[in-house]
């Protein structure tokens, strides 16, 4: 067992140190003066957010952006609240804006997928950006897109997200998890080069692509049928067909933020949703490494109960808990820094000792491919 365990962590420690070199290699954007600016339709698909759009709506409208350059199209996947009042007063006060408001009634397997391939239609513009009605954009978002279009070729951008600053041990959590998926991001965008490892993380809620291409590859055909993943899989394709023309925009100024989830439930919750997509995965090395973080922390708590039980010895269980306490506080110390939350640093320790139970707990669940998302089953 303990054998098993430290090829674990061999395996565990060569992939968090490929990732964390990937970070320092990818190139930072930084912004300049433009002369020329792209069109850009910003999707937003929204299901009861009453609570979270006017926050959006104003970020929205505080775009450093030529307003003729960019649309808003919003589309209310069945809201119940009072969702679609709030985006219709804010157009009639702002009328200046370039903003549709899309109705879709049926509920579908992939109500989001669905949504989000309505709106293109529906666009007038080249690019296509999706975000989320819980989500913030910063003001030179647009440009930073834009710099990075008329630089590269490019057919995709994938971009940066976090979480909105926040109080409490849950939130803080929460902020490290995402850190090591914005890491792992990162890192294997700055390895594109190498071929070991096609990227395969991103989120739809800071993601930008080409129209045209959307429509070559077809959109979301073939993994409609999965409720979520209207980003990863899209980027799944885009790798496959535009080799070398998908990049990660690192630009502070480009970063996103979200809401974290109020409760453990909900943070649950949530996670089970993301994870279930999993085995839609295309590539086996995908697959692979999924199975080998669960494998890391299912290792853990079984060697602990072995250790209170007696069966194996504390230096050689603490020893294989260092070696992925480092690890993962190399990579994530260095994706703080980029998004400047190194003080998020301090929660470290307690939540290094709760993450392999959650990534385990996740992971099982996950298995079930059944979950609850905005009032909606599926699975």
């Amino acid at each position: 067992m303990i054998f098993a365990g430290f090829v674990i962590a061999v395996l565990y420690g060569i992939l968090i140190l490929y990732l964390s070199q990937g970070i320092d290699r990818l190139p930072s954007y930084k912004l300049k003066v433009q002369n020329f600016f792209q069109g850009f339709s910003i999707i937003i698909p929204f299901r009861n957010e009453a609570h979270n759009l006017p926050n959006l709506l104003e970020s929205l409208n505080a775009l450093k952006y030529p307003k003729e350059n960019y649309e808003i199209i919003l589309v209310n996947d069945s809201s119940t609240d009072n969702s679609v009042a709030i985006v219709q007063d804010f157009l009639a006060a702002n009328p200046y804006l370039k903003l549709k408001l899309i109705e879709q009634k049926e509920v579908r397997k992939a109500p989001k997928k669905e949504a989000i391939k309505k709106a293109i239609e529906a666009s007038s513009l080249e690019w296509i950006i999706t975000t989320d009605a819980d989500c913030t954009v910063p003001a030179q978002w647009l440009q930073a897109y834009n710099q990075m279009i008329n630089t590269k070729d490019t057919k995709m951008i994938v971009a940066p997200v976090t979480y909105e600053e926040d109080t409490g041990f849950l939130h803080h959590f929460q902020v490290l998890d995402f850190l090591s998926l914005q890491g792992t991001t990162m890192g294997s965008f700055g390895q594109i080069d190498k071929g070991f490892l096609n990227p395969f993380l991103c989120n739809g809620a800071n993601l930008c692509y080409s129209k045209d291409a959307f429509k070559s590859v077809d959109g979301f055909k073939g993994n409609d049928h999965v409720p979520s993943g209207d980003d990863v899989f899209l980027l799944e394709k885009f790798q496959h067909t535009f080799r070398g023309e998908v990049h990660f925009l690192k630009s502070y100024e480009a970063i996103v933020k979200t809401s974290s989830q109020k409760t453990w439930k909900a943070l649950l919750a949530q996670r089970v949703r993301w994870a279930s997509k999993t085995s839609a995965y295309n590539s086996l090395k995908v697959k692979m490494i999924g199975l080998l973080v669960l494998a890391y922390s299912l290792a853990l708590i079984i060697l602990f109960l072995f250790g209170f039980a007696g069966k194996i010895s504390w230096g050689s269980i603490g020893l294989l808990f260092l070696i992925k306490f480092n690890l993962d506080f190399f990579l994530i110390f260095k994706t703080s820094k980029f998004f400047r939350q190194t003080n998020i640093m301090r929660s470290y320790f307690i939540s290094s000792l709760i993450h392999p139970v959650y990534t385990v707990v996740v992971g099982l669940f996950s298995l079930k491919k059944n979950y609850r998302w905005k009032e909606r089953s599926y699975g």
